[in-house]
């Protein structure tokens, strides 16, 4: 499992930066599938809130739920979390994971944007 540190070295532009916040979710979820937990309240409590993205976040629930039972639904929601291609940005525009990163894990995978 990669460190922080280890994202660290990677160009930080704000893309880099928002592939290497979900490559260390990834890492976390592979070597904890606990925190599978987190985003599944997250969607519950969103979708108790009435957000608009119903079909996406319900999406979510499914894979994370089929990741919680086998492998393969574990690797298919690290793959999305790891890939950079278009159909997994789609997801990932939809994260239901924030809470898996600490403070200090965020604070050092962040940017600001020169606009």
């Amino acid at each position: 499992m990669m460190t922080v540190q280890d994202y660290s070295a990677y160009e930080s532009t704000g893309d880099a930066i928002s592939g290497k916040r979900y490559r260390l979710i990834a890492d976390k979820i592979e070597a904890d599938p606990t925190l599978l937990e987190i985003p599944l309240a997250n969607i519950a409590r969103w979708l108790s809130q009435g957000h608009s993205a119903v079909k996406r976040l319900e999406g979510w629930r499914s894979m994370i739920q089929d990741a919680q039972v086998s492998d393969e639904g574990l690797k298919k929601v690290l793959f999305i979390l790891r890939d950079p291609e278009w159909e997994s940005m789609m997801w990932k525009g939809f994260s239901p994971f924030p809470g898996i990163l600490n403070k200090e894990e965020l604070a050092r995978l962040s940017w600001n944007s020169r606009h």
